[in-house]
């Protein structure tokens, strides 16, 4: 049975907790009855947004849920071709950003309409476009390419969710999240915000530039410290580079608040390496797996059961099989996909290589179309040498490709931009000791920027648009095929060091 949405109790004084202050149920309840409807009055029911981390999203998001309309969250690092995109792939009616931040030219402004509620926005030349029907929510997948393919869920399946989210860190109980990841994210979404009212907990929600992210990839790690310890929260969500920025800052001799009790990590493969090292700091971290087809989260580790290299045991809604490697997810489904694509029938197949073992738990091992088979017949899941890689303080991304060769190659960026070429060499050497041979890079092109989700090589979960990257930099890597390797022979010690 699908959770109700989450109702406001009315009985705390600081719900929501901001740089500019605290936010109580009352106050908040007021705002979000206001703004309902000022949106039912405009005759708004199909509403996108574009919003940094804040009251305003929520309160936004409250109530298009009271309305039993449909919001259409779009990241603040979307490009304007994809903006475009998802405004004429969803017929959206509306577009809505921060007071102040205009309206485009040639459209009507709303923002007269909408003062003093800390929104501004404009009215959108739609066209008439059918949702399925019970749609409460348009999210984009990361996809592949530039253009994000739109997912239509509805209320039960988030609201179920969330209730298995809750019911899963009882245990622990939580009583104030901080927000870390944008809540155009899904996965914030539903377990930042829907699951923490749900428990009637706090939540913390700083601005993106105060968790210290810069443009689309940046992040400024002493910031996210500062933002730790302001907030004291109990549970936060972090993706796989946010927690090795605080795993590496921890072992630099940076305290991490006291107050830290449950961390989930999901959104990519965490090496073994980094939990190992997570543990050893006594931080509480819980790696969980999801998808946006099933409303986010399926598995999840929990203090009363966890298995490190799993992605834990399914949540109470979600029963998890395994066909020919590949897992299948029955449960909570999404309705469709914008353009009238439907879901097949049955469970949902993920794409992702696994297994379940004896006591439940589920491990993921890779995504199926990203396994590529050397010239000596091998198959490699580029996932876990990635996550290997990143494992190691002088590596902060990395792709790794040998389909048909005889050995393997990274497209990396280096963790700190003035590493050479011997210093990322060596690194790369020490990784490949502790992997089999098949596995080792042997050559590496190193990449001109970051990897970001602005320039279309990652998602906004962090993952490496595998795709995107290679053909970028393919003229590199065929010239590294060509050239000698520049990766040592292996025989350093795994244990050895290479941080300048």
């Amino acid at each position: 049975m699908a959770a109700q949405w989450p109702a406001l109790s009315a009985g705390r004084s600081e719900r929501v907790l901001t740089a500019q202050g605290a936010v109580g149920d009352l106050a908040l309840l007021a705002r979000v009855e206001r703004l309902a409807g000022l949106l039912d009055s405009l005759g708004l029911q199909r509403i996108a947004s574009r919003l940094d981390n804040g009251v305003e999203w929520l309160v936004l998001d409250l109530a298009i849920r009271h309305l039993g309309g449909a919001h259409v969250p779009l990241p603040t690092f979307f490009s304007d071709e994809q903006v475009a995109h998802a405004l004429a792939s969803s017929a959206a009616q509306a577009m809505l950003v921060a007071e102040g931040a205009g309206a485009r030219p040639g459209t009507r402004s709303l923002a007269p309409l909408l003062a003093g509620t800390g929104l501004s926005g404009w009215a959108l030349e739609h066209a008439e476009l059918a949702l399925p029907a019970g749609t409460a929510c348009v999210t984009y997948t990361s996809g592949t390419t530039g253009r994000p393919k739109g997912v239509c869920l509805d209320a039960p399946a988030l609201m179920t969710v969330a209730g298995s989210l809750v019911e899963a860190s009882a245990r622990i109980a939580p009583q104030r999240h901080l927000c870390l990841m944008p809540l155009s994210t899904l996965l914030e979404n539903v377990a930042g915000l829907y699951a923490t009212l749900l428990a009637d907990a706090q939540i913390a929600l700083p601005s993106l530039a105060e968790i210290g992210y810069t443009g689309a990839s940046g992040l400024d790690v002493p910031s996210l410290l500062r933002c730790l310890h302001r907030y004291q929260p109990q549970s936060v969500i972090l993706v796989p580079q946010l927690l090795l920025a605080l795993v590496m800052a921890a072992e630099q001799g940076a305290p991490l608040p006291s107050s830290l009790r449950y961390l989930a990590v999901g959104g990519g493969r965490v090496g073994p390496g980094l939990l190992a090292r997570a543990q050893a700091l006594g931080l509480p971290v819980f790696e969980g797996y999801g998808l946006t087809e099933c409303a986010s989260v399926v598995c999840l580790n929990r203090p009363d059961a966890a298995r490190t290299g799993s992605v834990g045991q399914p949540l109470p809604h979600a029963q998890v099989d395994i066909d020919d490697g590949e897992i299948l997810v029955h449960g909570v489904k999404a309705l469709g996909y914008l353009g009238g694509e439907t879901l097949a029938p049955g469970p949902i197949r993920t794409g992702d290589l696994g297994h379940i073992d004896e006591a439940g738990f589920v491990h993921v091992t890779g995504r199926r179309k990203n396994v590529f088979i050397t010239a000596f017949g091998r198959n490699v899941s580029p996932e876990w040498v990635e996550s290997e890689l990143l494992s190691h303080p002088a590596l902060a991304q990395a792709v790794v490709w040998g389909e048909a060769q005889a050995d393997n190659v990274a497209v990396l960026w280096p963790r700190r931009p003035d590493l050479d070429a011997a210093a990322i060499a060596r690194a790369l050497a020490e990784v490949n000791a502790g992997l089999p041979d098949y596995a080792r890079v042997a050559r590496f092109v190193r990449a001109d920027a970051p990897f970001s989700a602005a320039d279309g090589l990652m998602t906004a979960n962090g993952r490496p648009r595998r795709e995107a990257i290679l053909a970028r930099y393919q003229a590199q890597v065929d010239a590294a095929y060509r050239n000698p390797l520049n990766v040592p022979a292996t025989g350093v010690s795994p244990c050895a060091s290479t941080t300048p």
